[in-house]
């Protein structure tokens, strides 16, 4: 399951995403745009600079920028970044593979081979969706909504 931790990071990342690029946004501002608490943000952005994904600049016009281009992050990227597995139960993981105490060592039972399946349809997902198309697709949603406080 997706933790808040990943929903608000990937909340982050299409704010960071909405940015031109190369101009910085300050974390009070993703935070409120969001509804993201700032203290969590905080951490939030120092894990996914940590892993890469934005670059932090301090001072008068500092904030957080995208490391890479929206187009060429993966939306599974960030979410194990910040989250880990992808896999329901640890032992249908690739990444972060844990033995069930309760099964055969020498042959998956089919618990984990199901587990196995669902992990892999979430990975086709969410790594066939880049950073960009998340964006575009909460811009499509407000432009939506606010078509549909117009027609009303």
């Amino acid at each position: 399951m997706l933790t808040n931790k990943g929903k608000y990071g990937l909340k982050a990342m299409s704010h960071l995403a909405a940015m031109p690029p190369g101009q910085p946004a300050l974390v009070a501002d993703i935070a409120a745009t969001n509804a993201i608490p700032k203290k969590f943000l905080d951490a939030i952005l120092g894990e996914l600079r940590t892993a890469g994904f934005v670059h932090s600049k301090k001072g008068r016009g500092g904030g957080y920028v995208l490391a890479r281009s929206p187009d060429v992050i993966r939306v599974g990227e960030i979410v194990r970044a910040l989250d880990g597995m992808l896999a329901p139960i640890g032992c249908a993981s690739k990444a972060f593979y844990r033995r069930c105490d309760d099964c055969a060592p020498d042959r998956p039972c089919a618990v984990q081979i199901v587990m196995a399946r669902a992990r892999d349809a979430i990975s086709s997902v969410l790594d066939a969706c880049t950073l960009a198309q998340l964006r575009d697709l909460g811009a499509q949603e407000l432009g939506a909504q606010a078509l549909d406080a117009a027609l009303s």
